[in-house]
């Protein structure tokens, strides 16, 4: 199995883009930390040795559910110099940018439906300095993404209907993230791949084959039988056969 490298923000909360380790990469989504001791939660998965923290903001209305906001992610910035991760489930999340970028996002991803310019979004979240990235339900289809390729440092493939945790991964996102890695590769573009929903150390390596890089996981890391060090171990062990 081929691991490829990655370029990302770095992890000081300044949103000014830097070198990474080569390497598939596990970010550890507090959706499913125990909030009453998050940031020994958070503390713990960057000891186990994940990569990034990944922040769902879901605003009750894009998705049917309702979490955290900028105060959530400066939190997290205080707790831990990994890179910030964060995913925008919100309509119209443009007038949301700039304070989780103040915040300490390193990376603002966004949907397609949330509002009617996603060009004019996406160029919003570079202007902050921060990466950007598109994220695709699995009932959007791989062309949504097509025409902002060279916009965005991330494509995320959901691989569950967003809005909880614990869900079941769906198979078909896949063939999504085959497509859009084939168009990535023959544009010869810097933009990685990365899957959110149902990713275990069974599905992660499935997500792999099909050309992720990034790998979140809230359930298989925070409710992990044998704790947070094991959940992170054995996803990277299983990323590594």
């Amino acid at each position: 199995m081929k691991i490829q490298g990655l370029t990302l923000i770095n992890g000081t909360g300044d949103g000014i883009i830097g070198p990474m380790s080569e390497g598939y990469k596990i970010a550890a989504s507090i959706l499913s930390a125990d909030f009453t001791h998050l940031g020994e939660a958070i503390r713990q998965a960057e000891e186990a040795g994940a990569d990034w923290i990944h922040i769902d903001v879901m605003d009750g209305h894009f998705v049917p559910n309702l979490t955290m906001g900028p105060v959530v992610v400066e939190a997290c910035r205080r707790a831990t110099k990994l890179p910030l991760d964060v995913h925008l489930m919100v309509e119209r999340p443009d007038h949301l940018l700039p304070a989780f970028v103040e915040a300490g996002a390193d990376s603002l991803s966004v949907h397609p439906e949330a509002g009617p310019q996603l060009h004019r979004t996406l160029q919003t979240i570079r202007g902050l300095g921060v990466r950007a990235g598109v994220v695709l339900n699995p009932g959007t289809p791989a062309i949504a993404a097509d025409e902002v390729l060279d916009l965005v440092d991330l494509v995320l493939v959901m691989t569950v209907n967003p809005g909880y945790s614990g869900q079941q991964f769906i198979p078909s996102a896949l063939e999504k993230a085959r497509t859009i890695r084939s168009w990535i590769d023959e544009r010869k573009l810097d933009v990685k791949i990365e899957v959110d929903g149902g990713i275990t150390a069974q599905t992660a390596p499935l997500a792999a084959e099909a050309g992720a890089e990034v790998f979140v996981a809230a359930s298989s890391i925070f409710d992990h039988p044998k704790g947070i060090k094991a959940g992170v171990a054995a996803l990277r062990e299983s990323l590594q056969r």
